[in-house]
């Protein structure tokens, strides 16, 4: 008899869904990057618990219409990619259709969803991978996911997390990301009945790292501003007397996307050569746009980790772009003094001048000594009268 048999598709699924789903935060990542993809500019995120018990994610995005709705929880199911050669430009943050079914797959999820063309939204309600209700529900434009009770249907997979703080700190370290990565996108962060995060979404990078990281770290920084061969390299780097005992604080974002990237990380810390103390490392937010052919997303379910065409370009550019912010901010500046205007000697009038008076020299009216030194020389001595 043979050995290798055919996986039921419900544990298929749930071995999927592992690749893609490990903890809370893998869960908000993929839903606030659909909801980046959806056009929102109002992201609200929040969790109870670490995100084991409630997750809700609103956003004011496009929406799902009504028949779509039960086909995006099929596995593979994506409205971003339709044929082959799409792969080879994904501008999107997701693409692989597969975040939603595998959140299902391991948790009770609820859907509620409005187009702007549509009077009614919808409310899908599935668990575990079974579809549950599908009904109008009044709702504004845009999608809220709520995800309750995640892996209640795998325990082994249960006892891997960790507590509720370290998963609460993955989470916001998730949004955090997020709100550096679009800045345009006014991002909120309630953790258990507490909003910890919340960004103004005016598109300006400096405004969002404030929010996320504040007052003291912003000031540290300067600003990065360089074109190379097609790759455009923007943000700030701190100053060397702001550098880092570690590298937690650098972050890279590729298109949008938050990404690991050893080129550009040496690219930066080789251009802080000479620059900072031994054991420290610089600190930045640094966004790099190229074209969406020269890069592979599609090498981790994550997609953290990407696939350069040529990553000589990138190193190039990210050490050039940061080596001319150096030269710039350490050139002396150099201050100009104005010579001052000269100061008119104020000038008396004729009239007011006063008259001058000569003064006659006074006449010598002293004895001549030379008469009276010879008569004392010449005066004879009294004559001593004899005994």
């Amino acid at each position: 008899m043979g050995k290798i048999n055919v996986l039921d598709k419900h544990v298929a699924e749930l071995i999927a869904a592992g690749e893609v789903v490990e903890r809370p935060s893998s869960v908000i990542k993929e839903l606030v990057e659909n909801a980046v993809d959806a056009g929102a500019t109002i992201l609200t995120v929040e969790i109870k618990n670490g995100g084991t018990t409630f997750m809700r994610v609103t956003d004011n995005g496009s929406g799902i219409v009504r028949e779509d709705v039960p086909v995006a929880f099929l596995r593979h199911a994506t409205s971003k990619v339709k044929v082959q050669d799409d792969l080879e430009n994904i501008a999107t943050l997701g693409f692989r259709g597969e975040a939603l079914a595998s959140i299902a797959a391991v948790a009770r999820v609820e859907l509620l969803t409005r187009t702007a063309d549509e009077l009614a939204g919808t409310r899908y309600v599935i668990s575990g991978g079974e579809e549950e209700c599908c009904e109008d529900a009044g709702c504004a434009q845009g999608t809220t996911f709520v995800v309750r009770d995640l892996f209640y249907n795998t325990p082994a997979r249960m006892k891997f997390l960790k507590k509720d703080v370290t998963e609460a700190n993955a989470v916001a370290a998730v949004m955090d990301r997020l709100a550096l990565s679009h800045p345009e996108v006014s991002v909120r962060f309630i953790r258990d009945g507490k909003e910890t995060l919340h960004t103004p979404g005016d598109g300006k990078l400096k405004s969002a790292i404030y929010a996320v990281f504040g007052k003291e770290f912003t000031a540290g920084l300067m600003p990065v501003e360089y074109d190379y061969n097609g790759i455009e390299v923007s943000g700030f780097v701190s100053k060397p007397a702001n550098a880092r005992p570690n590298r937690s604080m650098q972050h890279f974002f590729l298109n949008g996307r938050y990404v690991k990237s050893r080129t550009a990380m040496v690219a930066l810390e080789e251009a802080f050569k000479g620059s900072l103390m031994v054991g420290k490392v610089p600190a930045c937010v640094v966004h790099l746009r190229m074209a969406y052919g020269s890069v592979d997303v599609n090498v981790h379910p994550a997609k953290i980790e990407v696939r350069f065409l040529n990553e000589r370009p990138i190193f190039d550019a990210v050490y050039h772009g940061v080596k001319t912010a150096l030269n710039q901010w350490d050139s002396p500046n150099v201050m100009k003094l104005e010579r001052p205007a000269p100061v008119p000697f104020p000038k008396t009038s004729t009239a007011e001048q006063l008259p001058l008076r000569m003064v006659e020299p006074v006449a010598q009216t002293s004895t001549p000594l030379e008469p009276l030194v010879r008569e004392a020389v010449h005066t004879p001595k009294p004559a001593v009268p004899a005994p």
